[in-house]
């Protein structure tokens, strides 16, 4: 078995005649907090989308756990343990915020009810329907929404939906949780939180976690490692301090 959570092998992808990421190397190890840092454009989102089957690589290869997971679905991409949130929120909007949670749930073998228990309502649904809420309320007292399990996920504010999509997506069991901006739109204190609960995932939940954030306050109290990015290509790669003291790292960020 791969020392490493996820490689990335010369990976990118080409729109048209246009390179938007070239050559990219990631090596993140277990229970690493991974920082992917970069102007806006760089390609962040870009690298998300192709480990999680959004978009196909047009060459190179990414690997979990030392097994290449190139080709698949976004669906089998997750069940192999690749979960992701978003830059703009996307939750279930209109439903409660266990049932967002219960979504995560729901693919997990010991949550599995055949489809005629499941049509019919009988002993055996009810029992995996009641074990998964309970779950589901537990992954929510981590993220402190247990009062508003009940709640419509829209009606939320906008720092719980943020900490409601990371609790949907920590329900699906990854391997490696992608983060996309998960500070984006929050005040210090939340942010302090967040710093705080990702820590705690990571080391309680068994999660390798890769981020992109532009706090870099943020990401120089979170990361062990770093990757910037500027125009699809990697800038700089290493340990958090040094990366962020790399004088083209600066000039990318402010100019030259």
């Amino acid at each position: 078995m791969s020392e490493y959570v996820l490689q990335t092998n010369n990976l990118g992808i080409s729109f048209g005649g246009l390179k938007a990421v070239q050559n990219v190397n990631l090596a993140i190890k277990e229970h690493q907090i991974y920082g992917l840092i970069g102007p806006n454009g760089a390609g962040k989102t870009t690298i998300f989308n192709l480990l999680t089957g959004v978009y196909m690589p047009t060459y190179g290869d990414f690997s979990l756990c030392g097994e290449s997971l190139v080709g698949l679905s976004q669906e089998k991409i997750n069940h192999h343990g690749i979960a992701r949130t978003f830059q703009n929120i996307r939750l279930f909007n209109n439903m409660t915020v266990v049932r967002n949670v219960m979504v995560g749930l729901a693919h997990q073998p010991e949550y599995k009810c055949d489809l005629l228990s499941s049509i019919l309502h009988l002993p055996r649904h009810r029992k995996t329907e009641y074990a998964m809420r309970e779950r589901a309320k537990e992954i929510l007292k981590i993220f402190d929404l247990y009062d508003e399990r009940n709640a419509i996920a829209c009606n939320l504010p906008y720092g719980k939906q943020r900490k409601l999509e990371i609790a949907r997506a920590l329900a699906t069991k990854p391997k490696l949780i992608l983060l996309d901006e998960p500070a984006a739109g929050m005040n210090p204190n939340e942010t302090a939180e967040l710093m705080d609960t990702i820590r705690f995932i990571r080391d309680s939940f068994n999660v390798t976690v890769l981020l992109i954030e532009h706090d870099m306050k943020f990401v120089s109290g979170l990361c062990d490692e770093l990757t910037v990015l500027n125009f699809g290509t990697v800038l700089a790669q290493g340990k958090t301090d040094e990366v962020l003291k790399n004088p083209e790292v600066i000039k990318a960020y402010i100019g030259g």
